[in-house]
């Protein structure tokens, strides 16, 4: 349970939210209409094309389940532990997906399938990267974990036992923060096309220098 919650947690958090939701809102009104930010979905989509035979399908969908798990193996081999820690290489995590967010805007603006895929591997890495603080699960790249921990935590009020306020907030922030990126995604993918996509590698590359900065001061303070 979070008792106190970091700055930088809180404002790390709510930047990848905005992300997540802005490319999975391109990538729905996209040329092949999928999601990226999570494979619930896709793989229901996957099983009903199993069952029609339409093998084309089934390859363009379990491709992106598979790009989604690429992406969080990556997560595992530059961060490893999935506690959050400041100190840790999310810095290099963030700049892997930030060129595969950029490859992607280059497929999407190409009409090329793998575009998704590069999007999806992108979301996989942020997803798996940002996993656990004080014993309480951080998903920025869906939104079902975190209302049911909005909804557990209501009915925890509700019932007496107790209120985890800056859990509650963090989740609350990361919900507003994924619903307003998936918003300001379809603003961007009809105003600027898959141009917008080009924002999302740019955003996550801000996001990457902002987290080293914070180490290299972090490491001045203790010298």
């Amino acid at each position: 349970m979070i008792h106190r919650l970091p700055f930088w947690v809180f404002a790390g958090s709510v930047l990848l939210a905005l992300n997540a939701g802005f490319i999975n809102s391109v990538a729905l009104l996209s040329f092949v209409n999928n999601a990226v930010s999570h494979v619930t979905g896709t793989a229901t989509i996957a099983a009903e094309a199993l069952t029609r035979h339409d093998w084309q399908l089934l390859w363009h969908t379990g491709a992106i389940i598979l790009s989604f798990i690429a992406g969080a193996v990556i997560s595992g081999l530059v961060i490893g532990n999935e506690a959050l820690k400041l100190g840790r290489r999310y810095g290099v995590a963030l700049l892997i997906e930030s060129a595969l967010l950029l490859f992607a805007w280059y497929g999407f603006t190409h009409n090329t399938f793998h575009a998704e895929w590069l999007a999806s591997a992108a979301c996989g890495l942020q997803n798996a990267m940002v996993a656990t603080y004080s014993g309480s699960v951080i998903r920025t790249t869906h939104l079902t974990g975190i209302v049911s921990d909005i909804g557990s935590a209501l009915g925890n009020l509700l019932a007496g036992r107790g209120f985890a306020r800056p859990q509650f907030i963090l989740q609350t922030a990361i919900f507003f923060a994924f619903i307003g990126g998936a918003a300001a995604g379809a603003v961007g993918f009809r105003s600027y096309g898959y141009d917008a996509v080009l924002f999302n590698g740019i955003w996550v590359m801000l996001v990457a220098l902002a987290y080293m900065t914070l180490l290299f001061r972090a490491a001045g303070r203790e010298h």
